[in-house]
């Protein structure tokens, strides 16, 4: 029986992934680091508050004897300034990684990338640049197994308020965005059914990109 651990569960595709753990026989604990308490209840998930989530000194017991984890953390790009933007998606995701590994080495990471991460870390694009720097530096960590997803248009199945114009028009022209190919988009139940599979079995690369992500699902 696994023991898993999320960040970022209440977003879109970490609410599916924590959907499929609890609908899993192979899953005994489900552990969701939240900013709030959620309404979701169920016998195998525990939701557990987290004031910073760029310091799990005071928690390092969350990520003992864990499987597989779940960074999920994000935000849009513009929603926030490029400092805090950075904070969100570097700073966050290696705090959660090195408390995996410094707590239960030899776990499988799941990281919520995107398309275009450059690990050059040379991109003038923060959301590359970025994406990029989280990849290498959990990548450097040599955990047990570590995995980079990178879903172009991620198609929201479940209903929700689009974050902008960009994403209201993407959502409208979805079936035109399909047609353009494996590596261009993905439905959030596919992604997160994908990140789950993999999060279990593994995959034959540390980078997955669109069209490689929807073999797993």
């Amino acid at each position: 029986m696994k023991k898993i651990i999320i960040a970022g569960g209440t977003g879109m595709i970490g609410r599916l992934i924590i959907k499929n753990c609890l609908a899993s026989a192979n899953i005994e604990e489900v552990t969701s680091l939240v900013r709030k308490k959620t309404s979701n209840n169920h016998p195998k998930l525990k939701e557990v508050v987290v004031s910073d989530f760029n310091d799990y000194s005071g928690q390092t017991a969350l990520f003992e004897n864990v499987d597989a984890a779940f960074f999920c953390i994000g935000v849009y790009t513009g929603q926030v300034p490029d400092a805090q933007f950075r904070v969100i998606t570097v700073d966050y995701a290696l705090a959660f990684g090195q408390a995996l590994k410094d707590n239960s080495p030899k776990a499988t990471l799941c990281l919520l990338s995107g398309a275009g991460a450059d690990r050059t870390e040379k991109s003038r694009t923060s959301f590359a640049k970025y994406k990029g720097i989280a990849e290498n530096s959990i990548s450097n960590m040599n955990l047990g197994r570590f995995y980079a997803f990178r879903p172009g248009y991620i198609y929201p199945v479940e209903s929700r308020k689009e974050p902008n114009m960009m994403y209201r028009i993407s959502r409208t022209l979805y079936p035109l965005i399909k047609l353009m190919g494996k590596n261009s988009s993905i439905k959030s139940t596919e992604l997160a059914l994908a990140m789950f599979n993999v999060g279990q079995n593994g995959a034959k690369s540390e980078v997955l990109e669109n069209r490689d992500i929807l073999e797993y699902v």
